[in-house]
């Protein structure tokens, strides 16, 4: 079964082509800049081979309607294809960051559904639009293959009342649906079920703290297999200490800078999205810079990697806390897959709550290889877990389709 995966953004889409029965990528691209005179295609044919081939493309890409139409036309042409005909695409799945209240698993896309992909705009400008852009064009350009919508705040819907709501007035949650949501729960969802195959358990049976560690950061605790808190908010912006995102502030800093700056709400909140995290601090938002310029003795990267450390120690803290009980803390993503001295500094206080990190494991990891890094006799294990998203979609969406059929079957008999 091949599947392909669709992650629509404002003015980008990230596609990946995968062949589910080998579980492999047939061919993977991005369009960027999408509505500019200077748009981009980047596809690669069959990644990670000895049969890699990658093409490089600049034109005026004015929709995703075009973009689309192009990346169709790269994974069927003659040269840069990788199948004959769209006729090959058994389903198209879709990442949607925001699913609000309505939608706590993938879906079918029906008009209904994209209805209410619609209704959380409010909860999610800047991302929603691409991705319904995502799947009207599809539909268009693939009529009759299947398209199923993965939300990003799907596996953080079993969190309980006392996790997601916060203290305000109760018609602001009522009429406005302000709460926390969360965001990368594909990552965090296929990181624990990763966890559980790992420690030999079934995913009910596992509890774990999931550390999702890249230009966007967040954790999950999750309790016998469901998320029942995340450091992420009703936005992305909460938490942890990011590239360019503060993470969690004083909410009266907003009222100090519009008295003591004159900024507006809006540049406020492009202050703390864009202009804060580790940027804010040093003036460098990738973190392998941020070390290079620590090896240089610039103390102002010395403090943004402690603060950067020290959130994410908090966060493990409170969640070890909550859990009352926990197999394993999994680092993943950009970041915790592949940087040894964040790892070892964000575990460096938590041997007295079980998790002993194993410094020479932890040095010594390779790249992209599920690791663990605990000591032998550490109460918690300590794992290294690389996620992938495109994965998770893809087995979701082939789970939706595979539920739909066994429905059409049992109808007819």
């Amino acid at each position: 079964m091949k599947i392909l995966i669709l992650n629509s953004g404002s003015s980008s889409v990230k596609y990946q082509l995968l062949d589910m029965t080998e579980q492999t990528v047939l061919a993977s691209g991005l369009v960027e800049r999408i509505g500019e005179a200077t748009s981009k295609i980047k596809h690669v044919c069959r990644p990670g081979t000895d049969q890699e081939q990658t093409y490089n493309e600049a034109m005026s890409i004015r929709d995703h309607a075009t973009g689309l139409t192009r990346v169709v036309e790269l994974i069927t042409g003659p040269e840069t294809g990788v199948i004959a005909s769209v006729s090959e695409i058994q389903g198209i799945g879709h990442r949607i960051v925001h699913g609000g209240e309505a939608f706590s698993a993938p879906t079918l896309v029906d008009e209904a559904v994209i209805q209410g992909i619609k209704d959380q705009i409010p909860l999610a400008p800047l991302h929603n639009p691409g991705g319904l852009a995502g799947i009207e064009t599809a539909l268009r350009l693939m009529p009759g293959v299947p398209n199923v919508a993965v939300f990003d705040t799907a596996f953080h819907q079993t969190m309980p009342p006392e996790a997601y709501r916060y203290a305000i007035p109760k018609e602001l949650y009522t009429e406005l649906k302000i709460r926390r949501y969360g965001f990368h729960g594909t990552s965090h969802f296929y990181v624990a079920k990763q966890c559980a195959r790992i420690l030999k358990k079934s995913l009910q049976e596992t509890s774990c703290v999931t550390v999702h560690l890249g230009n966007g950061c967040s954790m999950a605790a999750i309790k016998n297999g469901k998320c029942i808190d995340t450091s992420m908010g009703l936005t992305p912006l909460a938490g942890l200490v990011m590239g360019t995102r503060s993470g969690d502030v004083d909410p009266a800093l907003h009222a100090f800078l519009a008295d003591n700056k004159g900024l507006s709400i809006r540049e406020i909140d492009t202050l703390l999205n864009k202009e804060s995290g580790l940027k804010g601090i040093c003036g460098h938002n990738d973190m392998r810079d941020i070390h290079d310029l620590i090896a240089q003795g610039d103390t102002d990267a010395q403090v943004a990697l402690r603060v950067f450390c020290r959130r994410v120690t908090q966060y493990i803290g409170q969640y070890l806390a909550l859990l009352d009980g926990t197999d394993a803390i999994c680092f993943t993503a950009g970041i915790g897959e592949n940087d040894a001295t964040v790892r070892r500094l964000s575990c460096s206080t938590l041997a007295g709550l079980g998790a002993v990190l194993d410094t020479q494991r932890n040095a010594d990891a390779p790249r992209g290889q599920v690791t663990e890094i605990s000591t032998p006799g550490s109460l918690i294990k300590i794992f290294i877990i690389p996620t992938n998203e495109e994965l998770e979609i893809a087995t979701q969406t082939m789970e939706v389709l595979g539920s739909k059929e066994a429905e059409r079957e049992s109808g007819t008999h």
